[in-house]
């Protein structure tokens, strides 16, 4: 795996494909071969370029310690487009990727040709803040969750009521999640949503075509939220699929990438 010198930290960074290049973020905790699961793959074939890569806080790219910035995340995005020598490209980001996503392309217009926000949001309601404390709390508890529990739990957040209830995907899912939910990784970037204020005002200044994709049964990132985002957004359009939750790009990812594609190839 390559790696990119990036806002004074090292990326690790995976390409592939030819053509216009798209950059995907993935969210929060999560590695960014994630994405080739069914993003990347569909984009290639579409005739991208695609990159994504591990946010600060995922290994192989530097781990600082301490808490992490939205400041910071967009910054080494922004450093790794000028690196690879990318912009302006289309960037592809989901929730707290899609957060990082907005900064940028509030923050450095030259560098994003279009951008598509996935399960996005642009603040942190009381529902979500509360989720966000508890989890903080039990972190600083010091308790030690059985990684069965977090997977069932991680499941119960992640993934829509048709998904839970199909008694011949479920148990893969939950065995996945079990597998690979670390109780404490990218620990930093919690702090990113925690901090996250109101970005809806500094929306208003984004130039680039965006698209937002709502999936109904989102918890994390649900609809009223994604959609308020988009309205910030000027031109900024709204997709939303049905059956998935948070994990809708990995639930329904044939519908997902067809708000992809056909999104990008009008820009």
């Amino acid at each position: 795996m390559p790696f990119a010198t990036s806002n004074g930290i090292t990326l690790s960074y995976q390409s592939g494909g030819t053509g216009d290049p798209v950059l995907l973020i993935m969210g929060s905790s999560a590695a960014g071969h994630v994405w080739a699961m069914h993003q990347t793959p569909a984009l290639q074939q579409a005739g991208y370029r695609t990159v994504t890569f591990d946010n600060r806080g995922v290994s192989p790219s530097s781990v600082p310690p301490g808490d992490y910035t939205l400041d910071e995340l967009a910054a080494d995005t922004q450093g790794l487009i000028e690196a690879l020598d990318l912009g302006p490209c289309h960037i592809v980001g989901t929730s707290l990727g899609a957060i990082v996503t907005q900064a940028v392309a509030i923050r450095w217009p030259h560098l994003v040709r279009s951008a598509v926000l996935i399960a996005t949001r642009a603040r942190t309601d009381v529902l979500r803040a509360r989720m966000s404390l508890a989890d903080k709390a039990l972190r600083e508890s010091g308790l030690v969750l059985p990684a069965s529990y977090r997977a069932v739990r991680t499941a119960l957040e992640m993934l829509s009521p048709a998904t839970l209830n199909d008694e011949e995907v479920i148990a893969g899912w939950i065995d996945i999640m079990e597998l690979s939910g670390g109780q404490d990784v990218a620990i930093g970037q919690e702090a990113v949503i925690d901090s996250l204020g109101d970005l809806r005002p500094a929306l208003a200044g984004i130039t680039a075509p965006c698209r937002a994709i709502a999936f109904t049964d989102d918890l994390i990132c649900p609809p009223h939220l994604v959609a308020e985002t988009a309205e910030a957004i000027p031109g900024c359009d709204l997709v939303q699929i049905d059956g998935c939750g948070h994990l809708g790009y990995l639930e329904r990812p044939d519908e997902v990438n067809a708000a992809i594609l056909e999104f990008l190839q009008k820009h």
